[in-house]
């Protein structure tokens, strides 16, 4: 199966959501989960999927996201026809860079053109659940449709950016509607509706004369189920694929998060510290591949002036973390993040290498890589003083980025 479907992964912007968390890195390369990348997830499903021949379309700030490729995922065997490869703009037909998810396909069509497979999966990188992209091709196959779209059962206000669809009892789409708004999910008092969710099955030849048809700048480019299928569902056979069917080996856990906000991010990555957590991180058979630094184990030690132990409760601690005397709740900590005596986490997400000084206290913070807070600094207490320094969500979340603080200078 893997021969006859090439996947083109759509990693090209910033992306709505963590605003500050993409002033230096595209959306599909923030961290997340407390070890991973946004884009770990989709990369995952097409591993466990067996489908093995993958190009990850690239443009804004990629070098985080083409170096994590590089020592993430490095373990496709090109001798089998397996690659994961980074396409940056080749601007083979003119000098523009992508100008939208339809443009970067349509600049893309000579790798399609080129390639031996007889269906074309297109995903969003900037998304985070699980699924068996191997069951959505079979039911494709099985529809004889021409397109085959994944879409998921929701309600309320879960996505700023994907489109809704009006699905027939032959489980065909007959209409694309615009994301849903605060007005009209008042309107329809939170009944379920169906969504997109990024992913896009095509058979080859199908999009290859759709691409021939549509000249660069005919289409607004903004979003690849409105812009370019939408027009297509009253003459062709365009097909639901309901997500989170008991098909297929990875658990039907029905997660889909776009994080299409700070809040939206931070509840996500809460959400995996519940005692059953919404996204199962620990199936045995879908584990999510990562880059992985050799850190030594987290541990907890004396404070070197209290001489009190460090502790956790209820938290994630990656590799080469040290709590010093300091105290963790309810919080993830990436890797090699040390919080020092008599230093307090709560309800928070530290990046890579992050610096808790001794006194510190954090609460409802997101803490960029690399930044040192300083001894006896309170973050995540007075609202006021926090929206002077930083940026601060709807819901008080303080997100202190390397443009707020003095920090050492490192990769994405």
């Amino acid at each position: 199966m893997s021969a006859n479907t090439l996947i083109l992964v759509l990693a090209i912007d910033r992306g709505i959501g963590p605003d500050p968390l993409t002033l230096q890195r595209t959306k599909a390369a923030v961290p997340f989960g407390g070890k991973y990348r946004v884009i770990d997830f989709t990369l995952a499903n097409c591993l466990h999927s067996g489908l093995r021949q993958v190009l990850v379309l690239t443009q804004y700030k990629s070098h985080s996201l083409h170096k994590h490729l590089r020592d993430g995922w490095s373990l496709f065997n090109p001798e089998l026809s397996e690659f994961i490869t980074p396409v940056p703009p080749q601007m083979r037909e003119s000098q523009e860079w992508y100008a939208g998810p339809f443009d970067a396909i349509r600049q893309n069509r000579y790798l399609i053109e080129r390639n031996r497979a007889s269906h074309i999966l297109v995903l969003d990188g900037n998304a985070v659940y699980r699924m068996d992209y191997a069951e959505l091709v079979r039911a494709h196959r099985e529809s004889n449709a021409q397109i085959t779209v994944a879409v998921r059962e929701t309600a309320g206000l879960d996505t700023k950016t994907q489109a809704r669809v009006i699905v027939n009892q032959d489980e065909r789409i007959t209409e694309f509607q615009s994301p849903i708004t605060i007005e009209e999910l008042q309107q329809v008092n939170s009944e379920k509706y169906f969504a997109t969710m990024g992913v896009y099955l095509f058979d080859k030849q199908f999009l290859l004369s759709q691409l021939a048809k549509i000249e660069r700048g005919t289409l607004p480019d903004n979003n690849l189920a409105l812009d370019l299928i939408a027009p297509l569902t009253s003459e062709h056979h365009v097909c639901a694929y309901r997500f989170g069917q008991m098909r297929g080996r990875v658990t039907p856990d029905r997660y889909w998060t776009d994080l299409s906000s700070i809040d939206a991010y931070y509840q996500s990555n809460m959400a995996l510290l519940r005692s059953e957590p919404p996204l199962n991180l620990y199936q045995s058979n879908w584990t999510i591949n990562t880059y992985q630094g050799q850190y030594p184990p987290a541990r907890t030690v004396p404070g070197a002036t209290s001489g009190n132990e460090g502790v956790f409760i209820n938290s994630m601690l990656a590799a080469g973390t040290v709590i010093s005397g300091g105290g963790v709740n309810h919080s993830i900590l990436f890797p090699r993040v040390k919080v020092q005596d008599g230093a307090i986490v709560e309800a928070s997400i530290l990046f890579d290498g992050v610096i808790v000084g001794a006194g510190a206290h954090l609460r409802n913070c997101i803490v960029e890589k690399e930044i040192e807070i300083l001894p006896n600094e309170q973050i995540g207490f007075d609202t006021k003083r926090d929206r002077e320094r930083f940026t601060v969500s709807d819901s008080g979340i303080v997100v202190v980025t390397k443009k707020d603080l003095l920090v050492g200078i490192g990769d994405e």
